[in-house]
């Protein structure tokens, strides 16, 4: 790549979940050579730590109080995204349904964003080549300034498909019903819901491969970095 002094460029991807976001932000940022982010995970695993610590999830003052306690450190290579809490490889265990639908709850709680928020935008600010950063409030709130949005939507069954076919075995409807309860209360919140920013691009998945979304959003970013 002959630009390879090109300005790093910060890409914030949002949508709910099912909509393709993880697999095609790691997908670009390992095809043009940046870092990656994958923010769910960092609200999963401070989830994982109140979970296993025997915090009241439904007391959001108990959640706050703790919010700043354990050390969460994040890989940002796309190949091998990892995911530490105080030491202790959690890449597994903050994708257990325990964690899944006790989620939203923690991270509507502002202590807990804020916090989580603050080791995101260290992580972005320090990423020499950029970073894709992917989430539900990247573009509105982490990185207001980042220098391409893109908000992926896809109709709740098409999501539903998707997200149960990732879950081995797992039923469709409720699927379905789980993930429209999420979106419900992660865009509900009063602490940065999920939201597409004015400038973001929207991107329809539904009817789109994986391997056409991908195409889609490397185009964009390099459009995005040839007219920087």
């Amino acid at each position: 790549m002959e630009n390879g002094a090109a300005q790093p460029v910060i890409v914030a991807i949002d949508g709910p979940s099912g909509t393709g976001k993880s697999s095609t932000s790691k997908a670009v940022a390992a095809q043009l050579g940046l870092s990656y982010l994958d923010t769910g995970a960092q609200y999963r695993a401070i989830t994982w730590w109140m979970v296993t610590n025997g915090i009241d999830i439904e007391d959001p003052s108990a959640i706050a109080a703790v919010a700043g306690k354990p050390e969460i450190v994040s890989g940002t290579d796309p190949a091998d995204p990892t995911i530490t809490v105080d030491g202790t490889d959690v890449a597994g265990p903050i994708r257990t349904q325990e964690v899944t639908s006790q989620v939203s709850a923690v991270s509507a709680v502002p202590e807990v964003r804020a916090r989580i928020t603050e080791l995101q935008r260290s992580i972005a600010a320090c990423a020499e080549r950029g970073i894709v950063v992917e989430g539900r409030d990247i573009g509105t709130t982490v990185l207001p300034d980042a220098d391409l949005k893109i908000f992926l939507t896809a109709s709740p069954e098409a999501r539903a498909a998707r997200r149960s076919g990732e879950l081995k075995g797992a039923d469709v409807n409720a699927t379905r019903e789980a993930l429209v309860k999420r979106d419900a209360a992660d865009s509900s919140r009063k602490t940065s819901p999920l939201a597409k920013a004015d400038d973001a691009v929207e991107v329809d998945t539904t009817e789109l491969t994986l391997a056409q979304v991908i195409e889609c959003v490397v185009t964009l970013v390099e459009e995005k970095r040839a007219g920087k």
